[in-house]
């Protein structure tokens, strides 16, 4: 009893990208790990759109993160959200159900990501549910899919074209790539699933308040994308901005100041992220300053100011301008890691943490994406076996990499969507939730 007491407590909030990678960093640090989210999987973000959509199901991108972690002797995996940090003490809070607890950390790190952002408009997420968690990606599946049974049993066209018109809002890679795959799916995988309408009539629209997609691209890879969206059909819309949101579709601005509606009983939102309120707490403790969109501002070694016990990495972190990507999240958990080592080695000098950029990509479409690699840019046919590649390098766990592979078989070598099933549930879950509340 008394050497595990003796032994280095570290606690990791969120089982995310950055979480993950710092829990198998310290598997055989002479530490003892918690890992606290307030979901037991851990979520592959980037193929959630594939999941809406009907190529992938839940668990080839969720697998449990007590099994990710099962041979890790000295890390044990706690569910509930972290609703608070006690610096100070050097405790978290923790709710599950209604049940609250305290961890006691000698160590901490804070991965507790970000979350959709509606810029001050919350009330738009009603009928426009986000890409950031299992939950939404299930609504979007059933009211994706569920549009088109709709449409079927509509007698008028001016009845059915409100359901075949998808609004994605979000020109980044997340709204580029959940667009191409939607319609993808009304051209190629639904053709002749209807007898009432002919699926590629669906119209997908693609909105966004800047001036151009994929703003972190290069602008030839920018071009590159803009053509190919507008070969699939679908209709880009820029520099517009989304005033209002309702059951039946948008009201925007346009780019010359003119306002307009557009139809649409679908909606996705893919613009904006929000880092998660622990941000806020963590600053107020700590002094630490906190950007507009709830990132902490950290020392160059990932810690609060004054607080070296604390590191705060991935998409909760605002560091140098480094963007909130994956490989970010896993390359700071990792860094998280190996300083607590260490110091427990009796090595107290500060490193600064330094991002590697391995690149960005973004498909669009089957055999169509973009990839930035430095000076490297590639477009068409290569660059999206490329990002099945690191997709599949990346993704957690043998059997996911086979289901996935499995799936995108099916789905891109063929003309199926091997994951298709709705349920009333996930389509009116949220708008039940609100009319309870």
């Amino acid at each position: 009893m008394s050497s595990s007491i003796s032994r280095h407590r570290v606690v990791i909030v969120g089982s995310g990208f950055g979480g993950l990678a710092a829990a198998k960093a310290l598997r055989r640090a002479p530490v003892d790990v918690t890992v606290i989210d307030r979901t037991n999987h851990h979520l592959f973000q980037p193929l959630l759109y594939q999941m809406a959509t009907g190529v992938l199901a839940e668990g080839d991108i969720a697998p449990p993160t007590r099994d990710i972690l099962r041979r890790h002797a000295h890390t044990r995996v706690l569910l509930g959200e972290v609703v608070d940090v006690d610096l100070e003490a050097r405790e978290v809070t923790l709710e599950t159900i209604g049940r609250s607890a305290r961890v006691a950390y000698d160590s901490l790190i804070v991965a507790a990501g970000a979350g959709q952002s509606y810029f001050g408009h919350d009330e738009f997420g009603l009928h426009a549910p986000g890409m950031k968690t299992i939950d939404d990606a299930l609504e979007l599946r059933g009211r994706i899919f569920g549009a088109f049974e709709l449409a079927e049993l509509a007698r008028e066209k001016s009845e059915r074209d409100p359901w075949l018109t998808i609004a994605v809002v979000g020109a980044g890679p997340t709204g580029v790539e959940v667009a191409g795959q939607i319609a993808e799916l009304s051209r190629r995988a639904l053709k002749r699933n209807f007898r009432g309408f002919d699926p590629a009539q669906a119209r997908v629209v693609l909105l966004d308040a800047v001036d151009t997609l994929l703003p972190s691209f290069p602008e030839s890879l920018r071009r590159r994308a803009h053509r190919d969206l507008e070969r699939l059909g679908i209709e880009i819309e820029l520099a517009t901005r989304v005033t209002g949101v309702d059951e039946r579709g948008l009201d925007v601005v346009r780019p010359d100041g003119s306002s307009g509606r557009i139809e649409a009983r679908t909606k996705v939102w893919a613009a904006g992220v929000e880092a998660s309120a622990l941000g806020a707490r963590l600053g107020e403790q700590s002094g630490a300053a906190v950007d507009r969109a709830g990132r902490v501002a950290v020392l160059a070694d990932c810690t609060l100011p004054g607080h070296p016990e604390v590191f705060v990495i991935g998409d909760l972190m605002s560091l140098n301008h480094l963007p909130g990507v994956a490989e970010v999240a896993m390359q700071s958990g990792r860094y998280a890691a190996r300083s607590i080592v260490r110091r427990l080695r009796g090595d107290n000098a500060t490193r600064a943490f330094r991002y590697r950029d391995l690149g960005t990509m973004a498909t669009v479409a089957r055999f169509r994406a973009v990839a930035w690699f430095g000076p490297v840019r590639v477009a068409g046919p290569v660059a999206w076996l490329l990002w099945l590649v690191v997709h599949l390098a990346f993704l957690t766990g043998f059997k996911n990499r086979v289901a996935t592979l499995a799936s995108w078989t099916v789905a891109f070598l063929g003309r199926g969507r091997p994951e298709r099933t709705i349920t009333e549930q996930e389509v009116f879950a949220r708008t039940r939730g609100q009319a309870h509340q």
